[in-house]
């Protein structure tokens, strides 16, 4: 009987740990399903041309990220064309996030140095979107990129 009394108790142990298994599971399955987030972004420009290849040809009107994670990092690169008659220096800030929150979790930084653009010259730049580790209830979010050419 004894013998009968541990295969018992070995099998609730087996029965409670896959249930616990389970359990652990869906939570986790809870947790992850607000940690990808996706967008599309639109590019706005003021005095200046935003490009995908260095001739200037194929314009960017707005850039997918992708599906991202907490803690990623992803970058883009673009071709930035002075289009004004004069020397101009760039400036990049971001609008209209939707939803308001995302940019607490996130932040765009390029690689612009500052220097001064002639009529008709192209830099090349590298955008760069952070998402925090600490990321959540996000699902899905969109902003604005404004680049301007001033001076």
């Amino acid at each position: 009987m004894e013998r009968g009394k541990a295969v018992a108790v070995a099998a609730l142990a087996l029965v409670s740990y896959t249930l616990a298994l389970c359990a652990v599971g869906q939570v986790m399955s809870l947790l992850q399903a607000d940690t990808t987030v996706s967008n599309v972004g639109a590019v706005k420009a003021v005095g200046v041309g935003v490009y995908w290849d260095s001739d200037c040809v194929d314009a960017v009107a707005s850039i997918n990220w992708g599906t991202l994670e907490p803690g990623s990092i992803e970058t883009v690169d673009v071709y930035i064309r002075n289009e004004g008659n004069s020397a101009s220096t760039l400036s990049m800030y971001t609008e209209n996030w939707t939803p308001t929150e995302a940019s607490t979790y996130m932040t765009l930084d390029w690689d612009y140095s500052g220097q001064s653009l002639n009529p008709g010259e192209v830099v090349a730049v590298t955008f760069t979107l952070t998402v925090s580790s600490s990321i959540q209830g996000i699902t899905s979010f969109s902003f604005d990129i404004v680049i301007v050419g001033s001076g």
